[in-house]
């Protein structure tokens, strides 16, 4: 689909490692045009080159890098807000400007489990923003991002539930060191280790696929009563999150029909031809030892999840490892894809 006239968008939490990311993924995008950037008080009012300790490979944007910093209290143009701020400031910061009529797109938690708050993955659950429409604020409204390894486990999951539905499953997973943002873990943590704690995610990975996965019933969503054990680790790998994942499922399955699912699996993104949706939400892989992030994380724009491994499990039905991009899929890219749904759906008009 065209947009006739860019939208004008606005990055909270800009000098952070996922705002960053937001401002390197909206550089010449098609719908939308960033035109301002706001950060913490102590940045407030600086430019953005002198604000930012700029982490990421390519350049700051020559447009960028002259525009003035605002803090998160200012008054704001842009219909549209992208917010990668702290979870310690983000609720309140961004149920101000909601009220104020913004509507944003929030990578913090702050919101996830607000009854009228769509938690989205574009391509699972886009039916969830009707939610909005049970949200008081004043013209505007909040939409959230799940946690970044939700997201790359949700998507191989959705095939799998619409066909066969999930009775049970456990995950493991080895997060990638950009998901701790800057400066992260500490190097004499890391190097030649794996730390199996990350604070809150077990939480979060046991929990969010429920909302995700499960139905809208007009103001509200009914959890998917699914039962979700999981295990976090991080470990010294930059980007992309592998997890180990194990299913028993509520119908009988074959491998085969499993992985048809996840190879015919499209949604409203695809159809719409979003500029951020990946082609193929979902890549299978028959060789035994993919997928792994250093060669699969940036597949299809580093916004679809890569699967292998499928075979049967003698605990469960069947186990089977994922992969996806935990900052662009799993952080900025996938709150882009998300805003640009809404834009097709006129929520900016």
């Amino acid at each position: 689909m065209n947009i006739k006239q860019k939208i004008s968008v606005g990055v909270l939490g800009a000098t952070g490692s996922v705002g960053q990311k937001f401002i390197q993924l909206l550089e010449g995008h098609p719908f939308f045009e960033l035109t301002e950037i706001a950060a913490s008080d102590r940045s407030a009012g600086k430019l953005y080159k002198e604000a930012v300790n700029w982490i990421l490979s390519t350049p700051i944007p020559e447009n960028i890098a002259n525009i003035t910093v605002k803090g998160c209290n200012d008054t704001f143009v842009s219909k549209l807000l992208f917010s990668a701020l702290d979870a310690s400031v983000a609720g309140e910061i961004e149920s101000n400007l909601a009220e104020r009529g913004h509507f944003i797109a929030s990578n913090s938690k702050n919101h996830r489990w607000d009854t009228d708050v769509p938690l989205l993955v574009p391509e699972v659950n886009p039916d969830h923003l009707a939610l909005l429409k049970s949200q008081e604020y004043n013209g505007g409204g909040i939409v959230t991002n799940p946690n970044c390894s939700t997201i790359g486990l949700v998507l191989a999951l959705k095939p799998i539930h619409d066909a066969f539905g999930i009775e049970a499953l456990n995950v493991v997973t080895m997060q990638a060191l950009s998901g701790a943002g800057y400066p992260g873990v500490s190097s004499l943590d890391i190097i030649d280790n794996v730390v199996p704690f990350i604070a809150g995610e077990e939480e979060k990975l046991e929990t969010e696929p429920k909302k995700i996965l499960g139905a809208f019933a007009g103001d509200h969503i009914e959890l998917a009563d699914i039962n979700i054990s999981a295990q976090t680790n991080r470990v010294a790998v930059l980007d992309g999150h592998l997890e180990t994942v194990q299913i028993t499922l509520r119908k009988k399955a074959t491998i085969e029909e499993i992985i048809d699912s996840w190879e015919n699996f499209t949604s409203e993104p695809q159809r719409l031809a979003l500029p951020f949706a990946p082609i193929k939400p979902v890549h299978y892989f028959t060789e035994a030892k993919y997928p792994q992030p250093r060669l699969h994380r940036d597949l299809d724009k580093g916004m679809a999840t890569s699967v292998g491994r499928l075979r049967p499990c003698s605990l469960f039905d069947y186990k089977f490892v994922i992969l996806s991009h935990n900052t662009v899929r799993g952080a900025a890219g996938g709150s882009i894809l998300g805003a640009e749904l809404m834009a097709a759906r006129g929520f900016f008009s």
